[in-house]
């Protein structure tokens, strides 16, 4: 298998998927490019080798890997399917206590804290407002968030993503005017860039900011 066919196959999972788990069909031009994935995956490897190695950096990349999937399956179907989330939140509870050297404890705690903090959320936005704003699944990505860094990172993590999902809202402003502000915005692929940056910080050993 040359580069091309390697790329039309890495670029065709994301979409592939999101079709499935959206129950529709997709354009071309709705899916992420070939090469958008490749990039995001080969930086995600080349990340993970930086700041470890041997079974650490192996573990990092597979956090990577998934991640960048489940950005993309969001920005495609607006979906963060459990066949992705919930194996990677267990994965964290497991690998997460032994990359960062920090009590199993703490990741528990992170979990259900994120899940908890998100769901509270999504709940109460939909009460005052009478309609959807955050899905759970977004509260299951924090929970995962949790499951791999721990509870103190959580504040550090919610902080990014939203820095992210304010950048992308307005660059859809300036580009589309207030057309734009009324589609929804996957907010689980800056949150999974959140989750990327905070544990490539942690495995490296430098503080993470919001922490005490």
């Amino acid at each position: 298998m040359n580069l091309a066919a390697a790329a039309e196959v890495l670029g065709a999972v994301p979409a592939g998927c999101a079709a499935a788990w959206a129950g529709r069909r997709l354009t071309a031009s709705a899916a992420p490019g070939p090469w958008v994935m490749v990039a995001i995956e080969a930086g995600a490897a080349l990340c993970a080798v930086f700041v470890a190695s041997g079974t650490s950096a192996l573990a990092l990349l597979a956090a990577g890997w998934t991640l960048g999937l489940l950005a993309a399956v969001d920005v495609v179907a607006l979906r963060l399917p459990d066949l992705l989330t919930l194996p990677l939140g267990l994965a964290g509870l497991l690998i997460g206590p032994w990359l960062l050297g920090t009590p199993l404890l703490d990741h528990l705690i992170g979990a259900v804290a994120g899940y908890g903090v998100l769901a509270l959320a999504s709940w109460a936005y939909a009460r005052i407002r009478g309609r959807e704003g955050l899905g759970l699944g977004d509260a299951k990505l924090l929970a995962v968030a949790g499951a791999w860094l721990g509870w103190i990172a959580l504040p550090t993590v919610v902080v990014l993503a939203s820095a992210g999902g304010l950048a992308w809202a307005a660059a859809r402003l300036l580009r589309r005017g207030r057309a734009g502000l009324a589609e929804p915005i996957a907010f689980g692929a800056p949150l999974c860039a959140a989750i990327w940056v905070c544990l490539l910080l942690a495995t490296a050993g430098r503080p993470i900011l919001l922490g005490p």
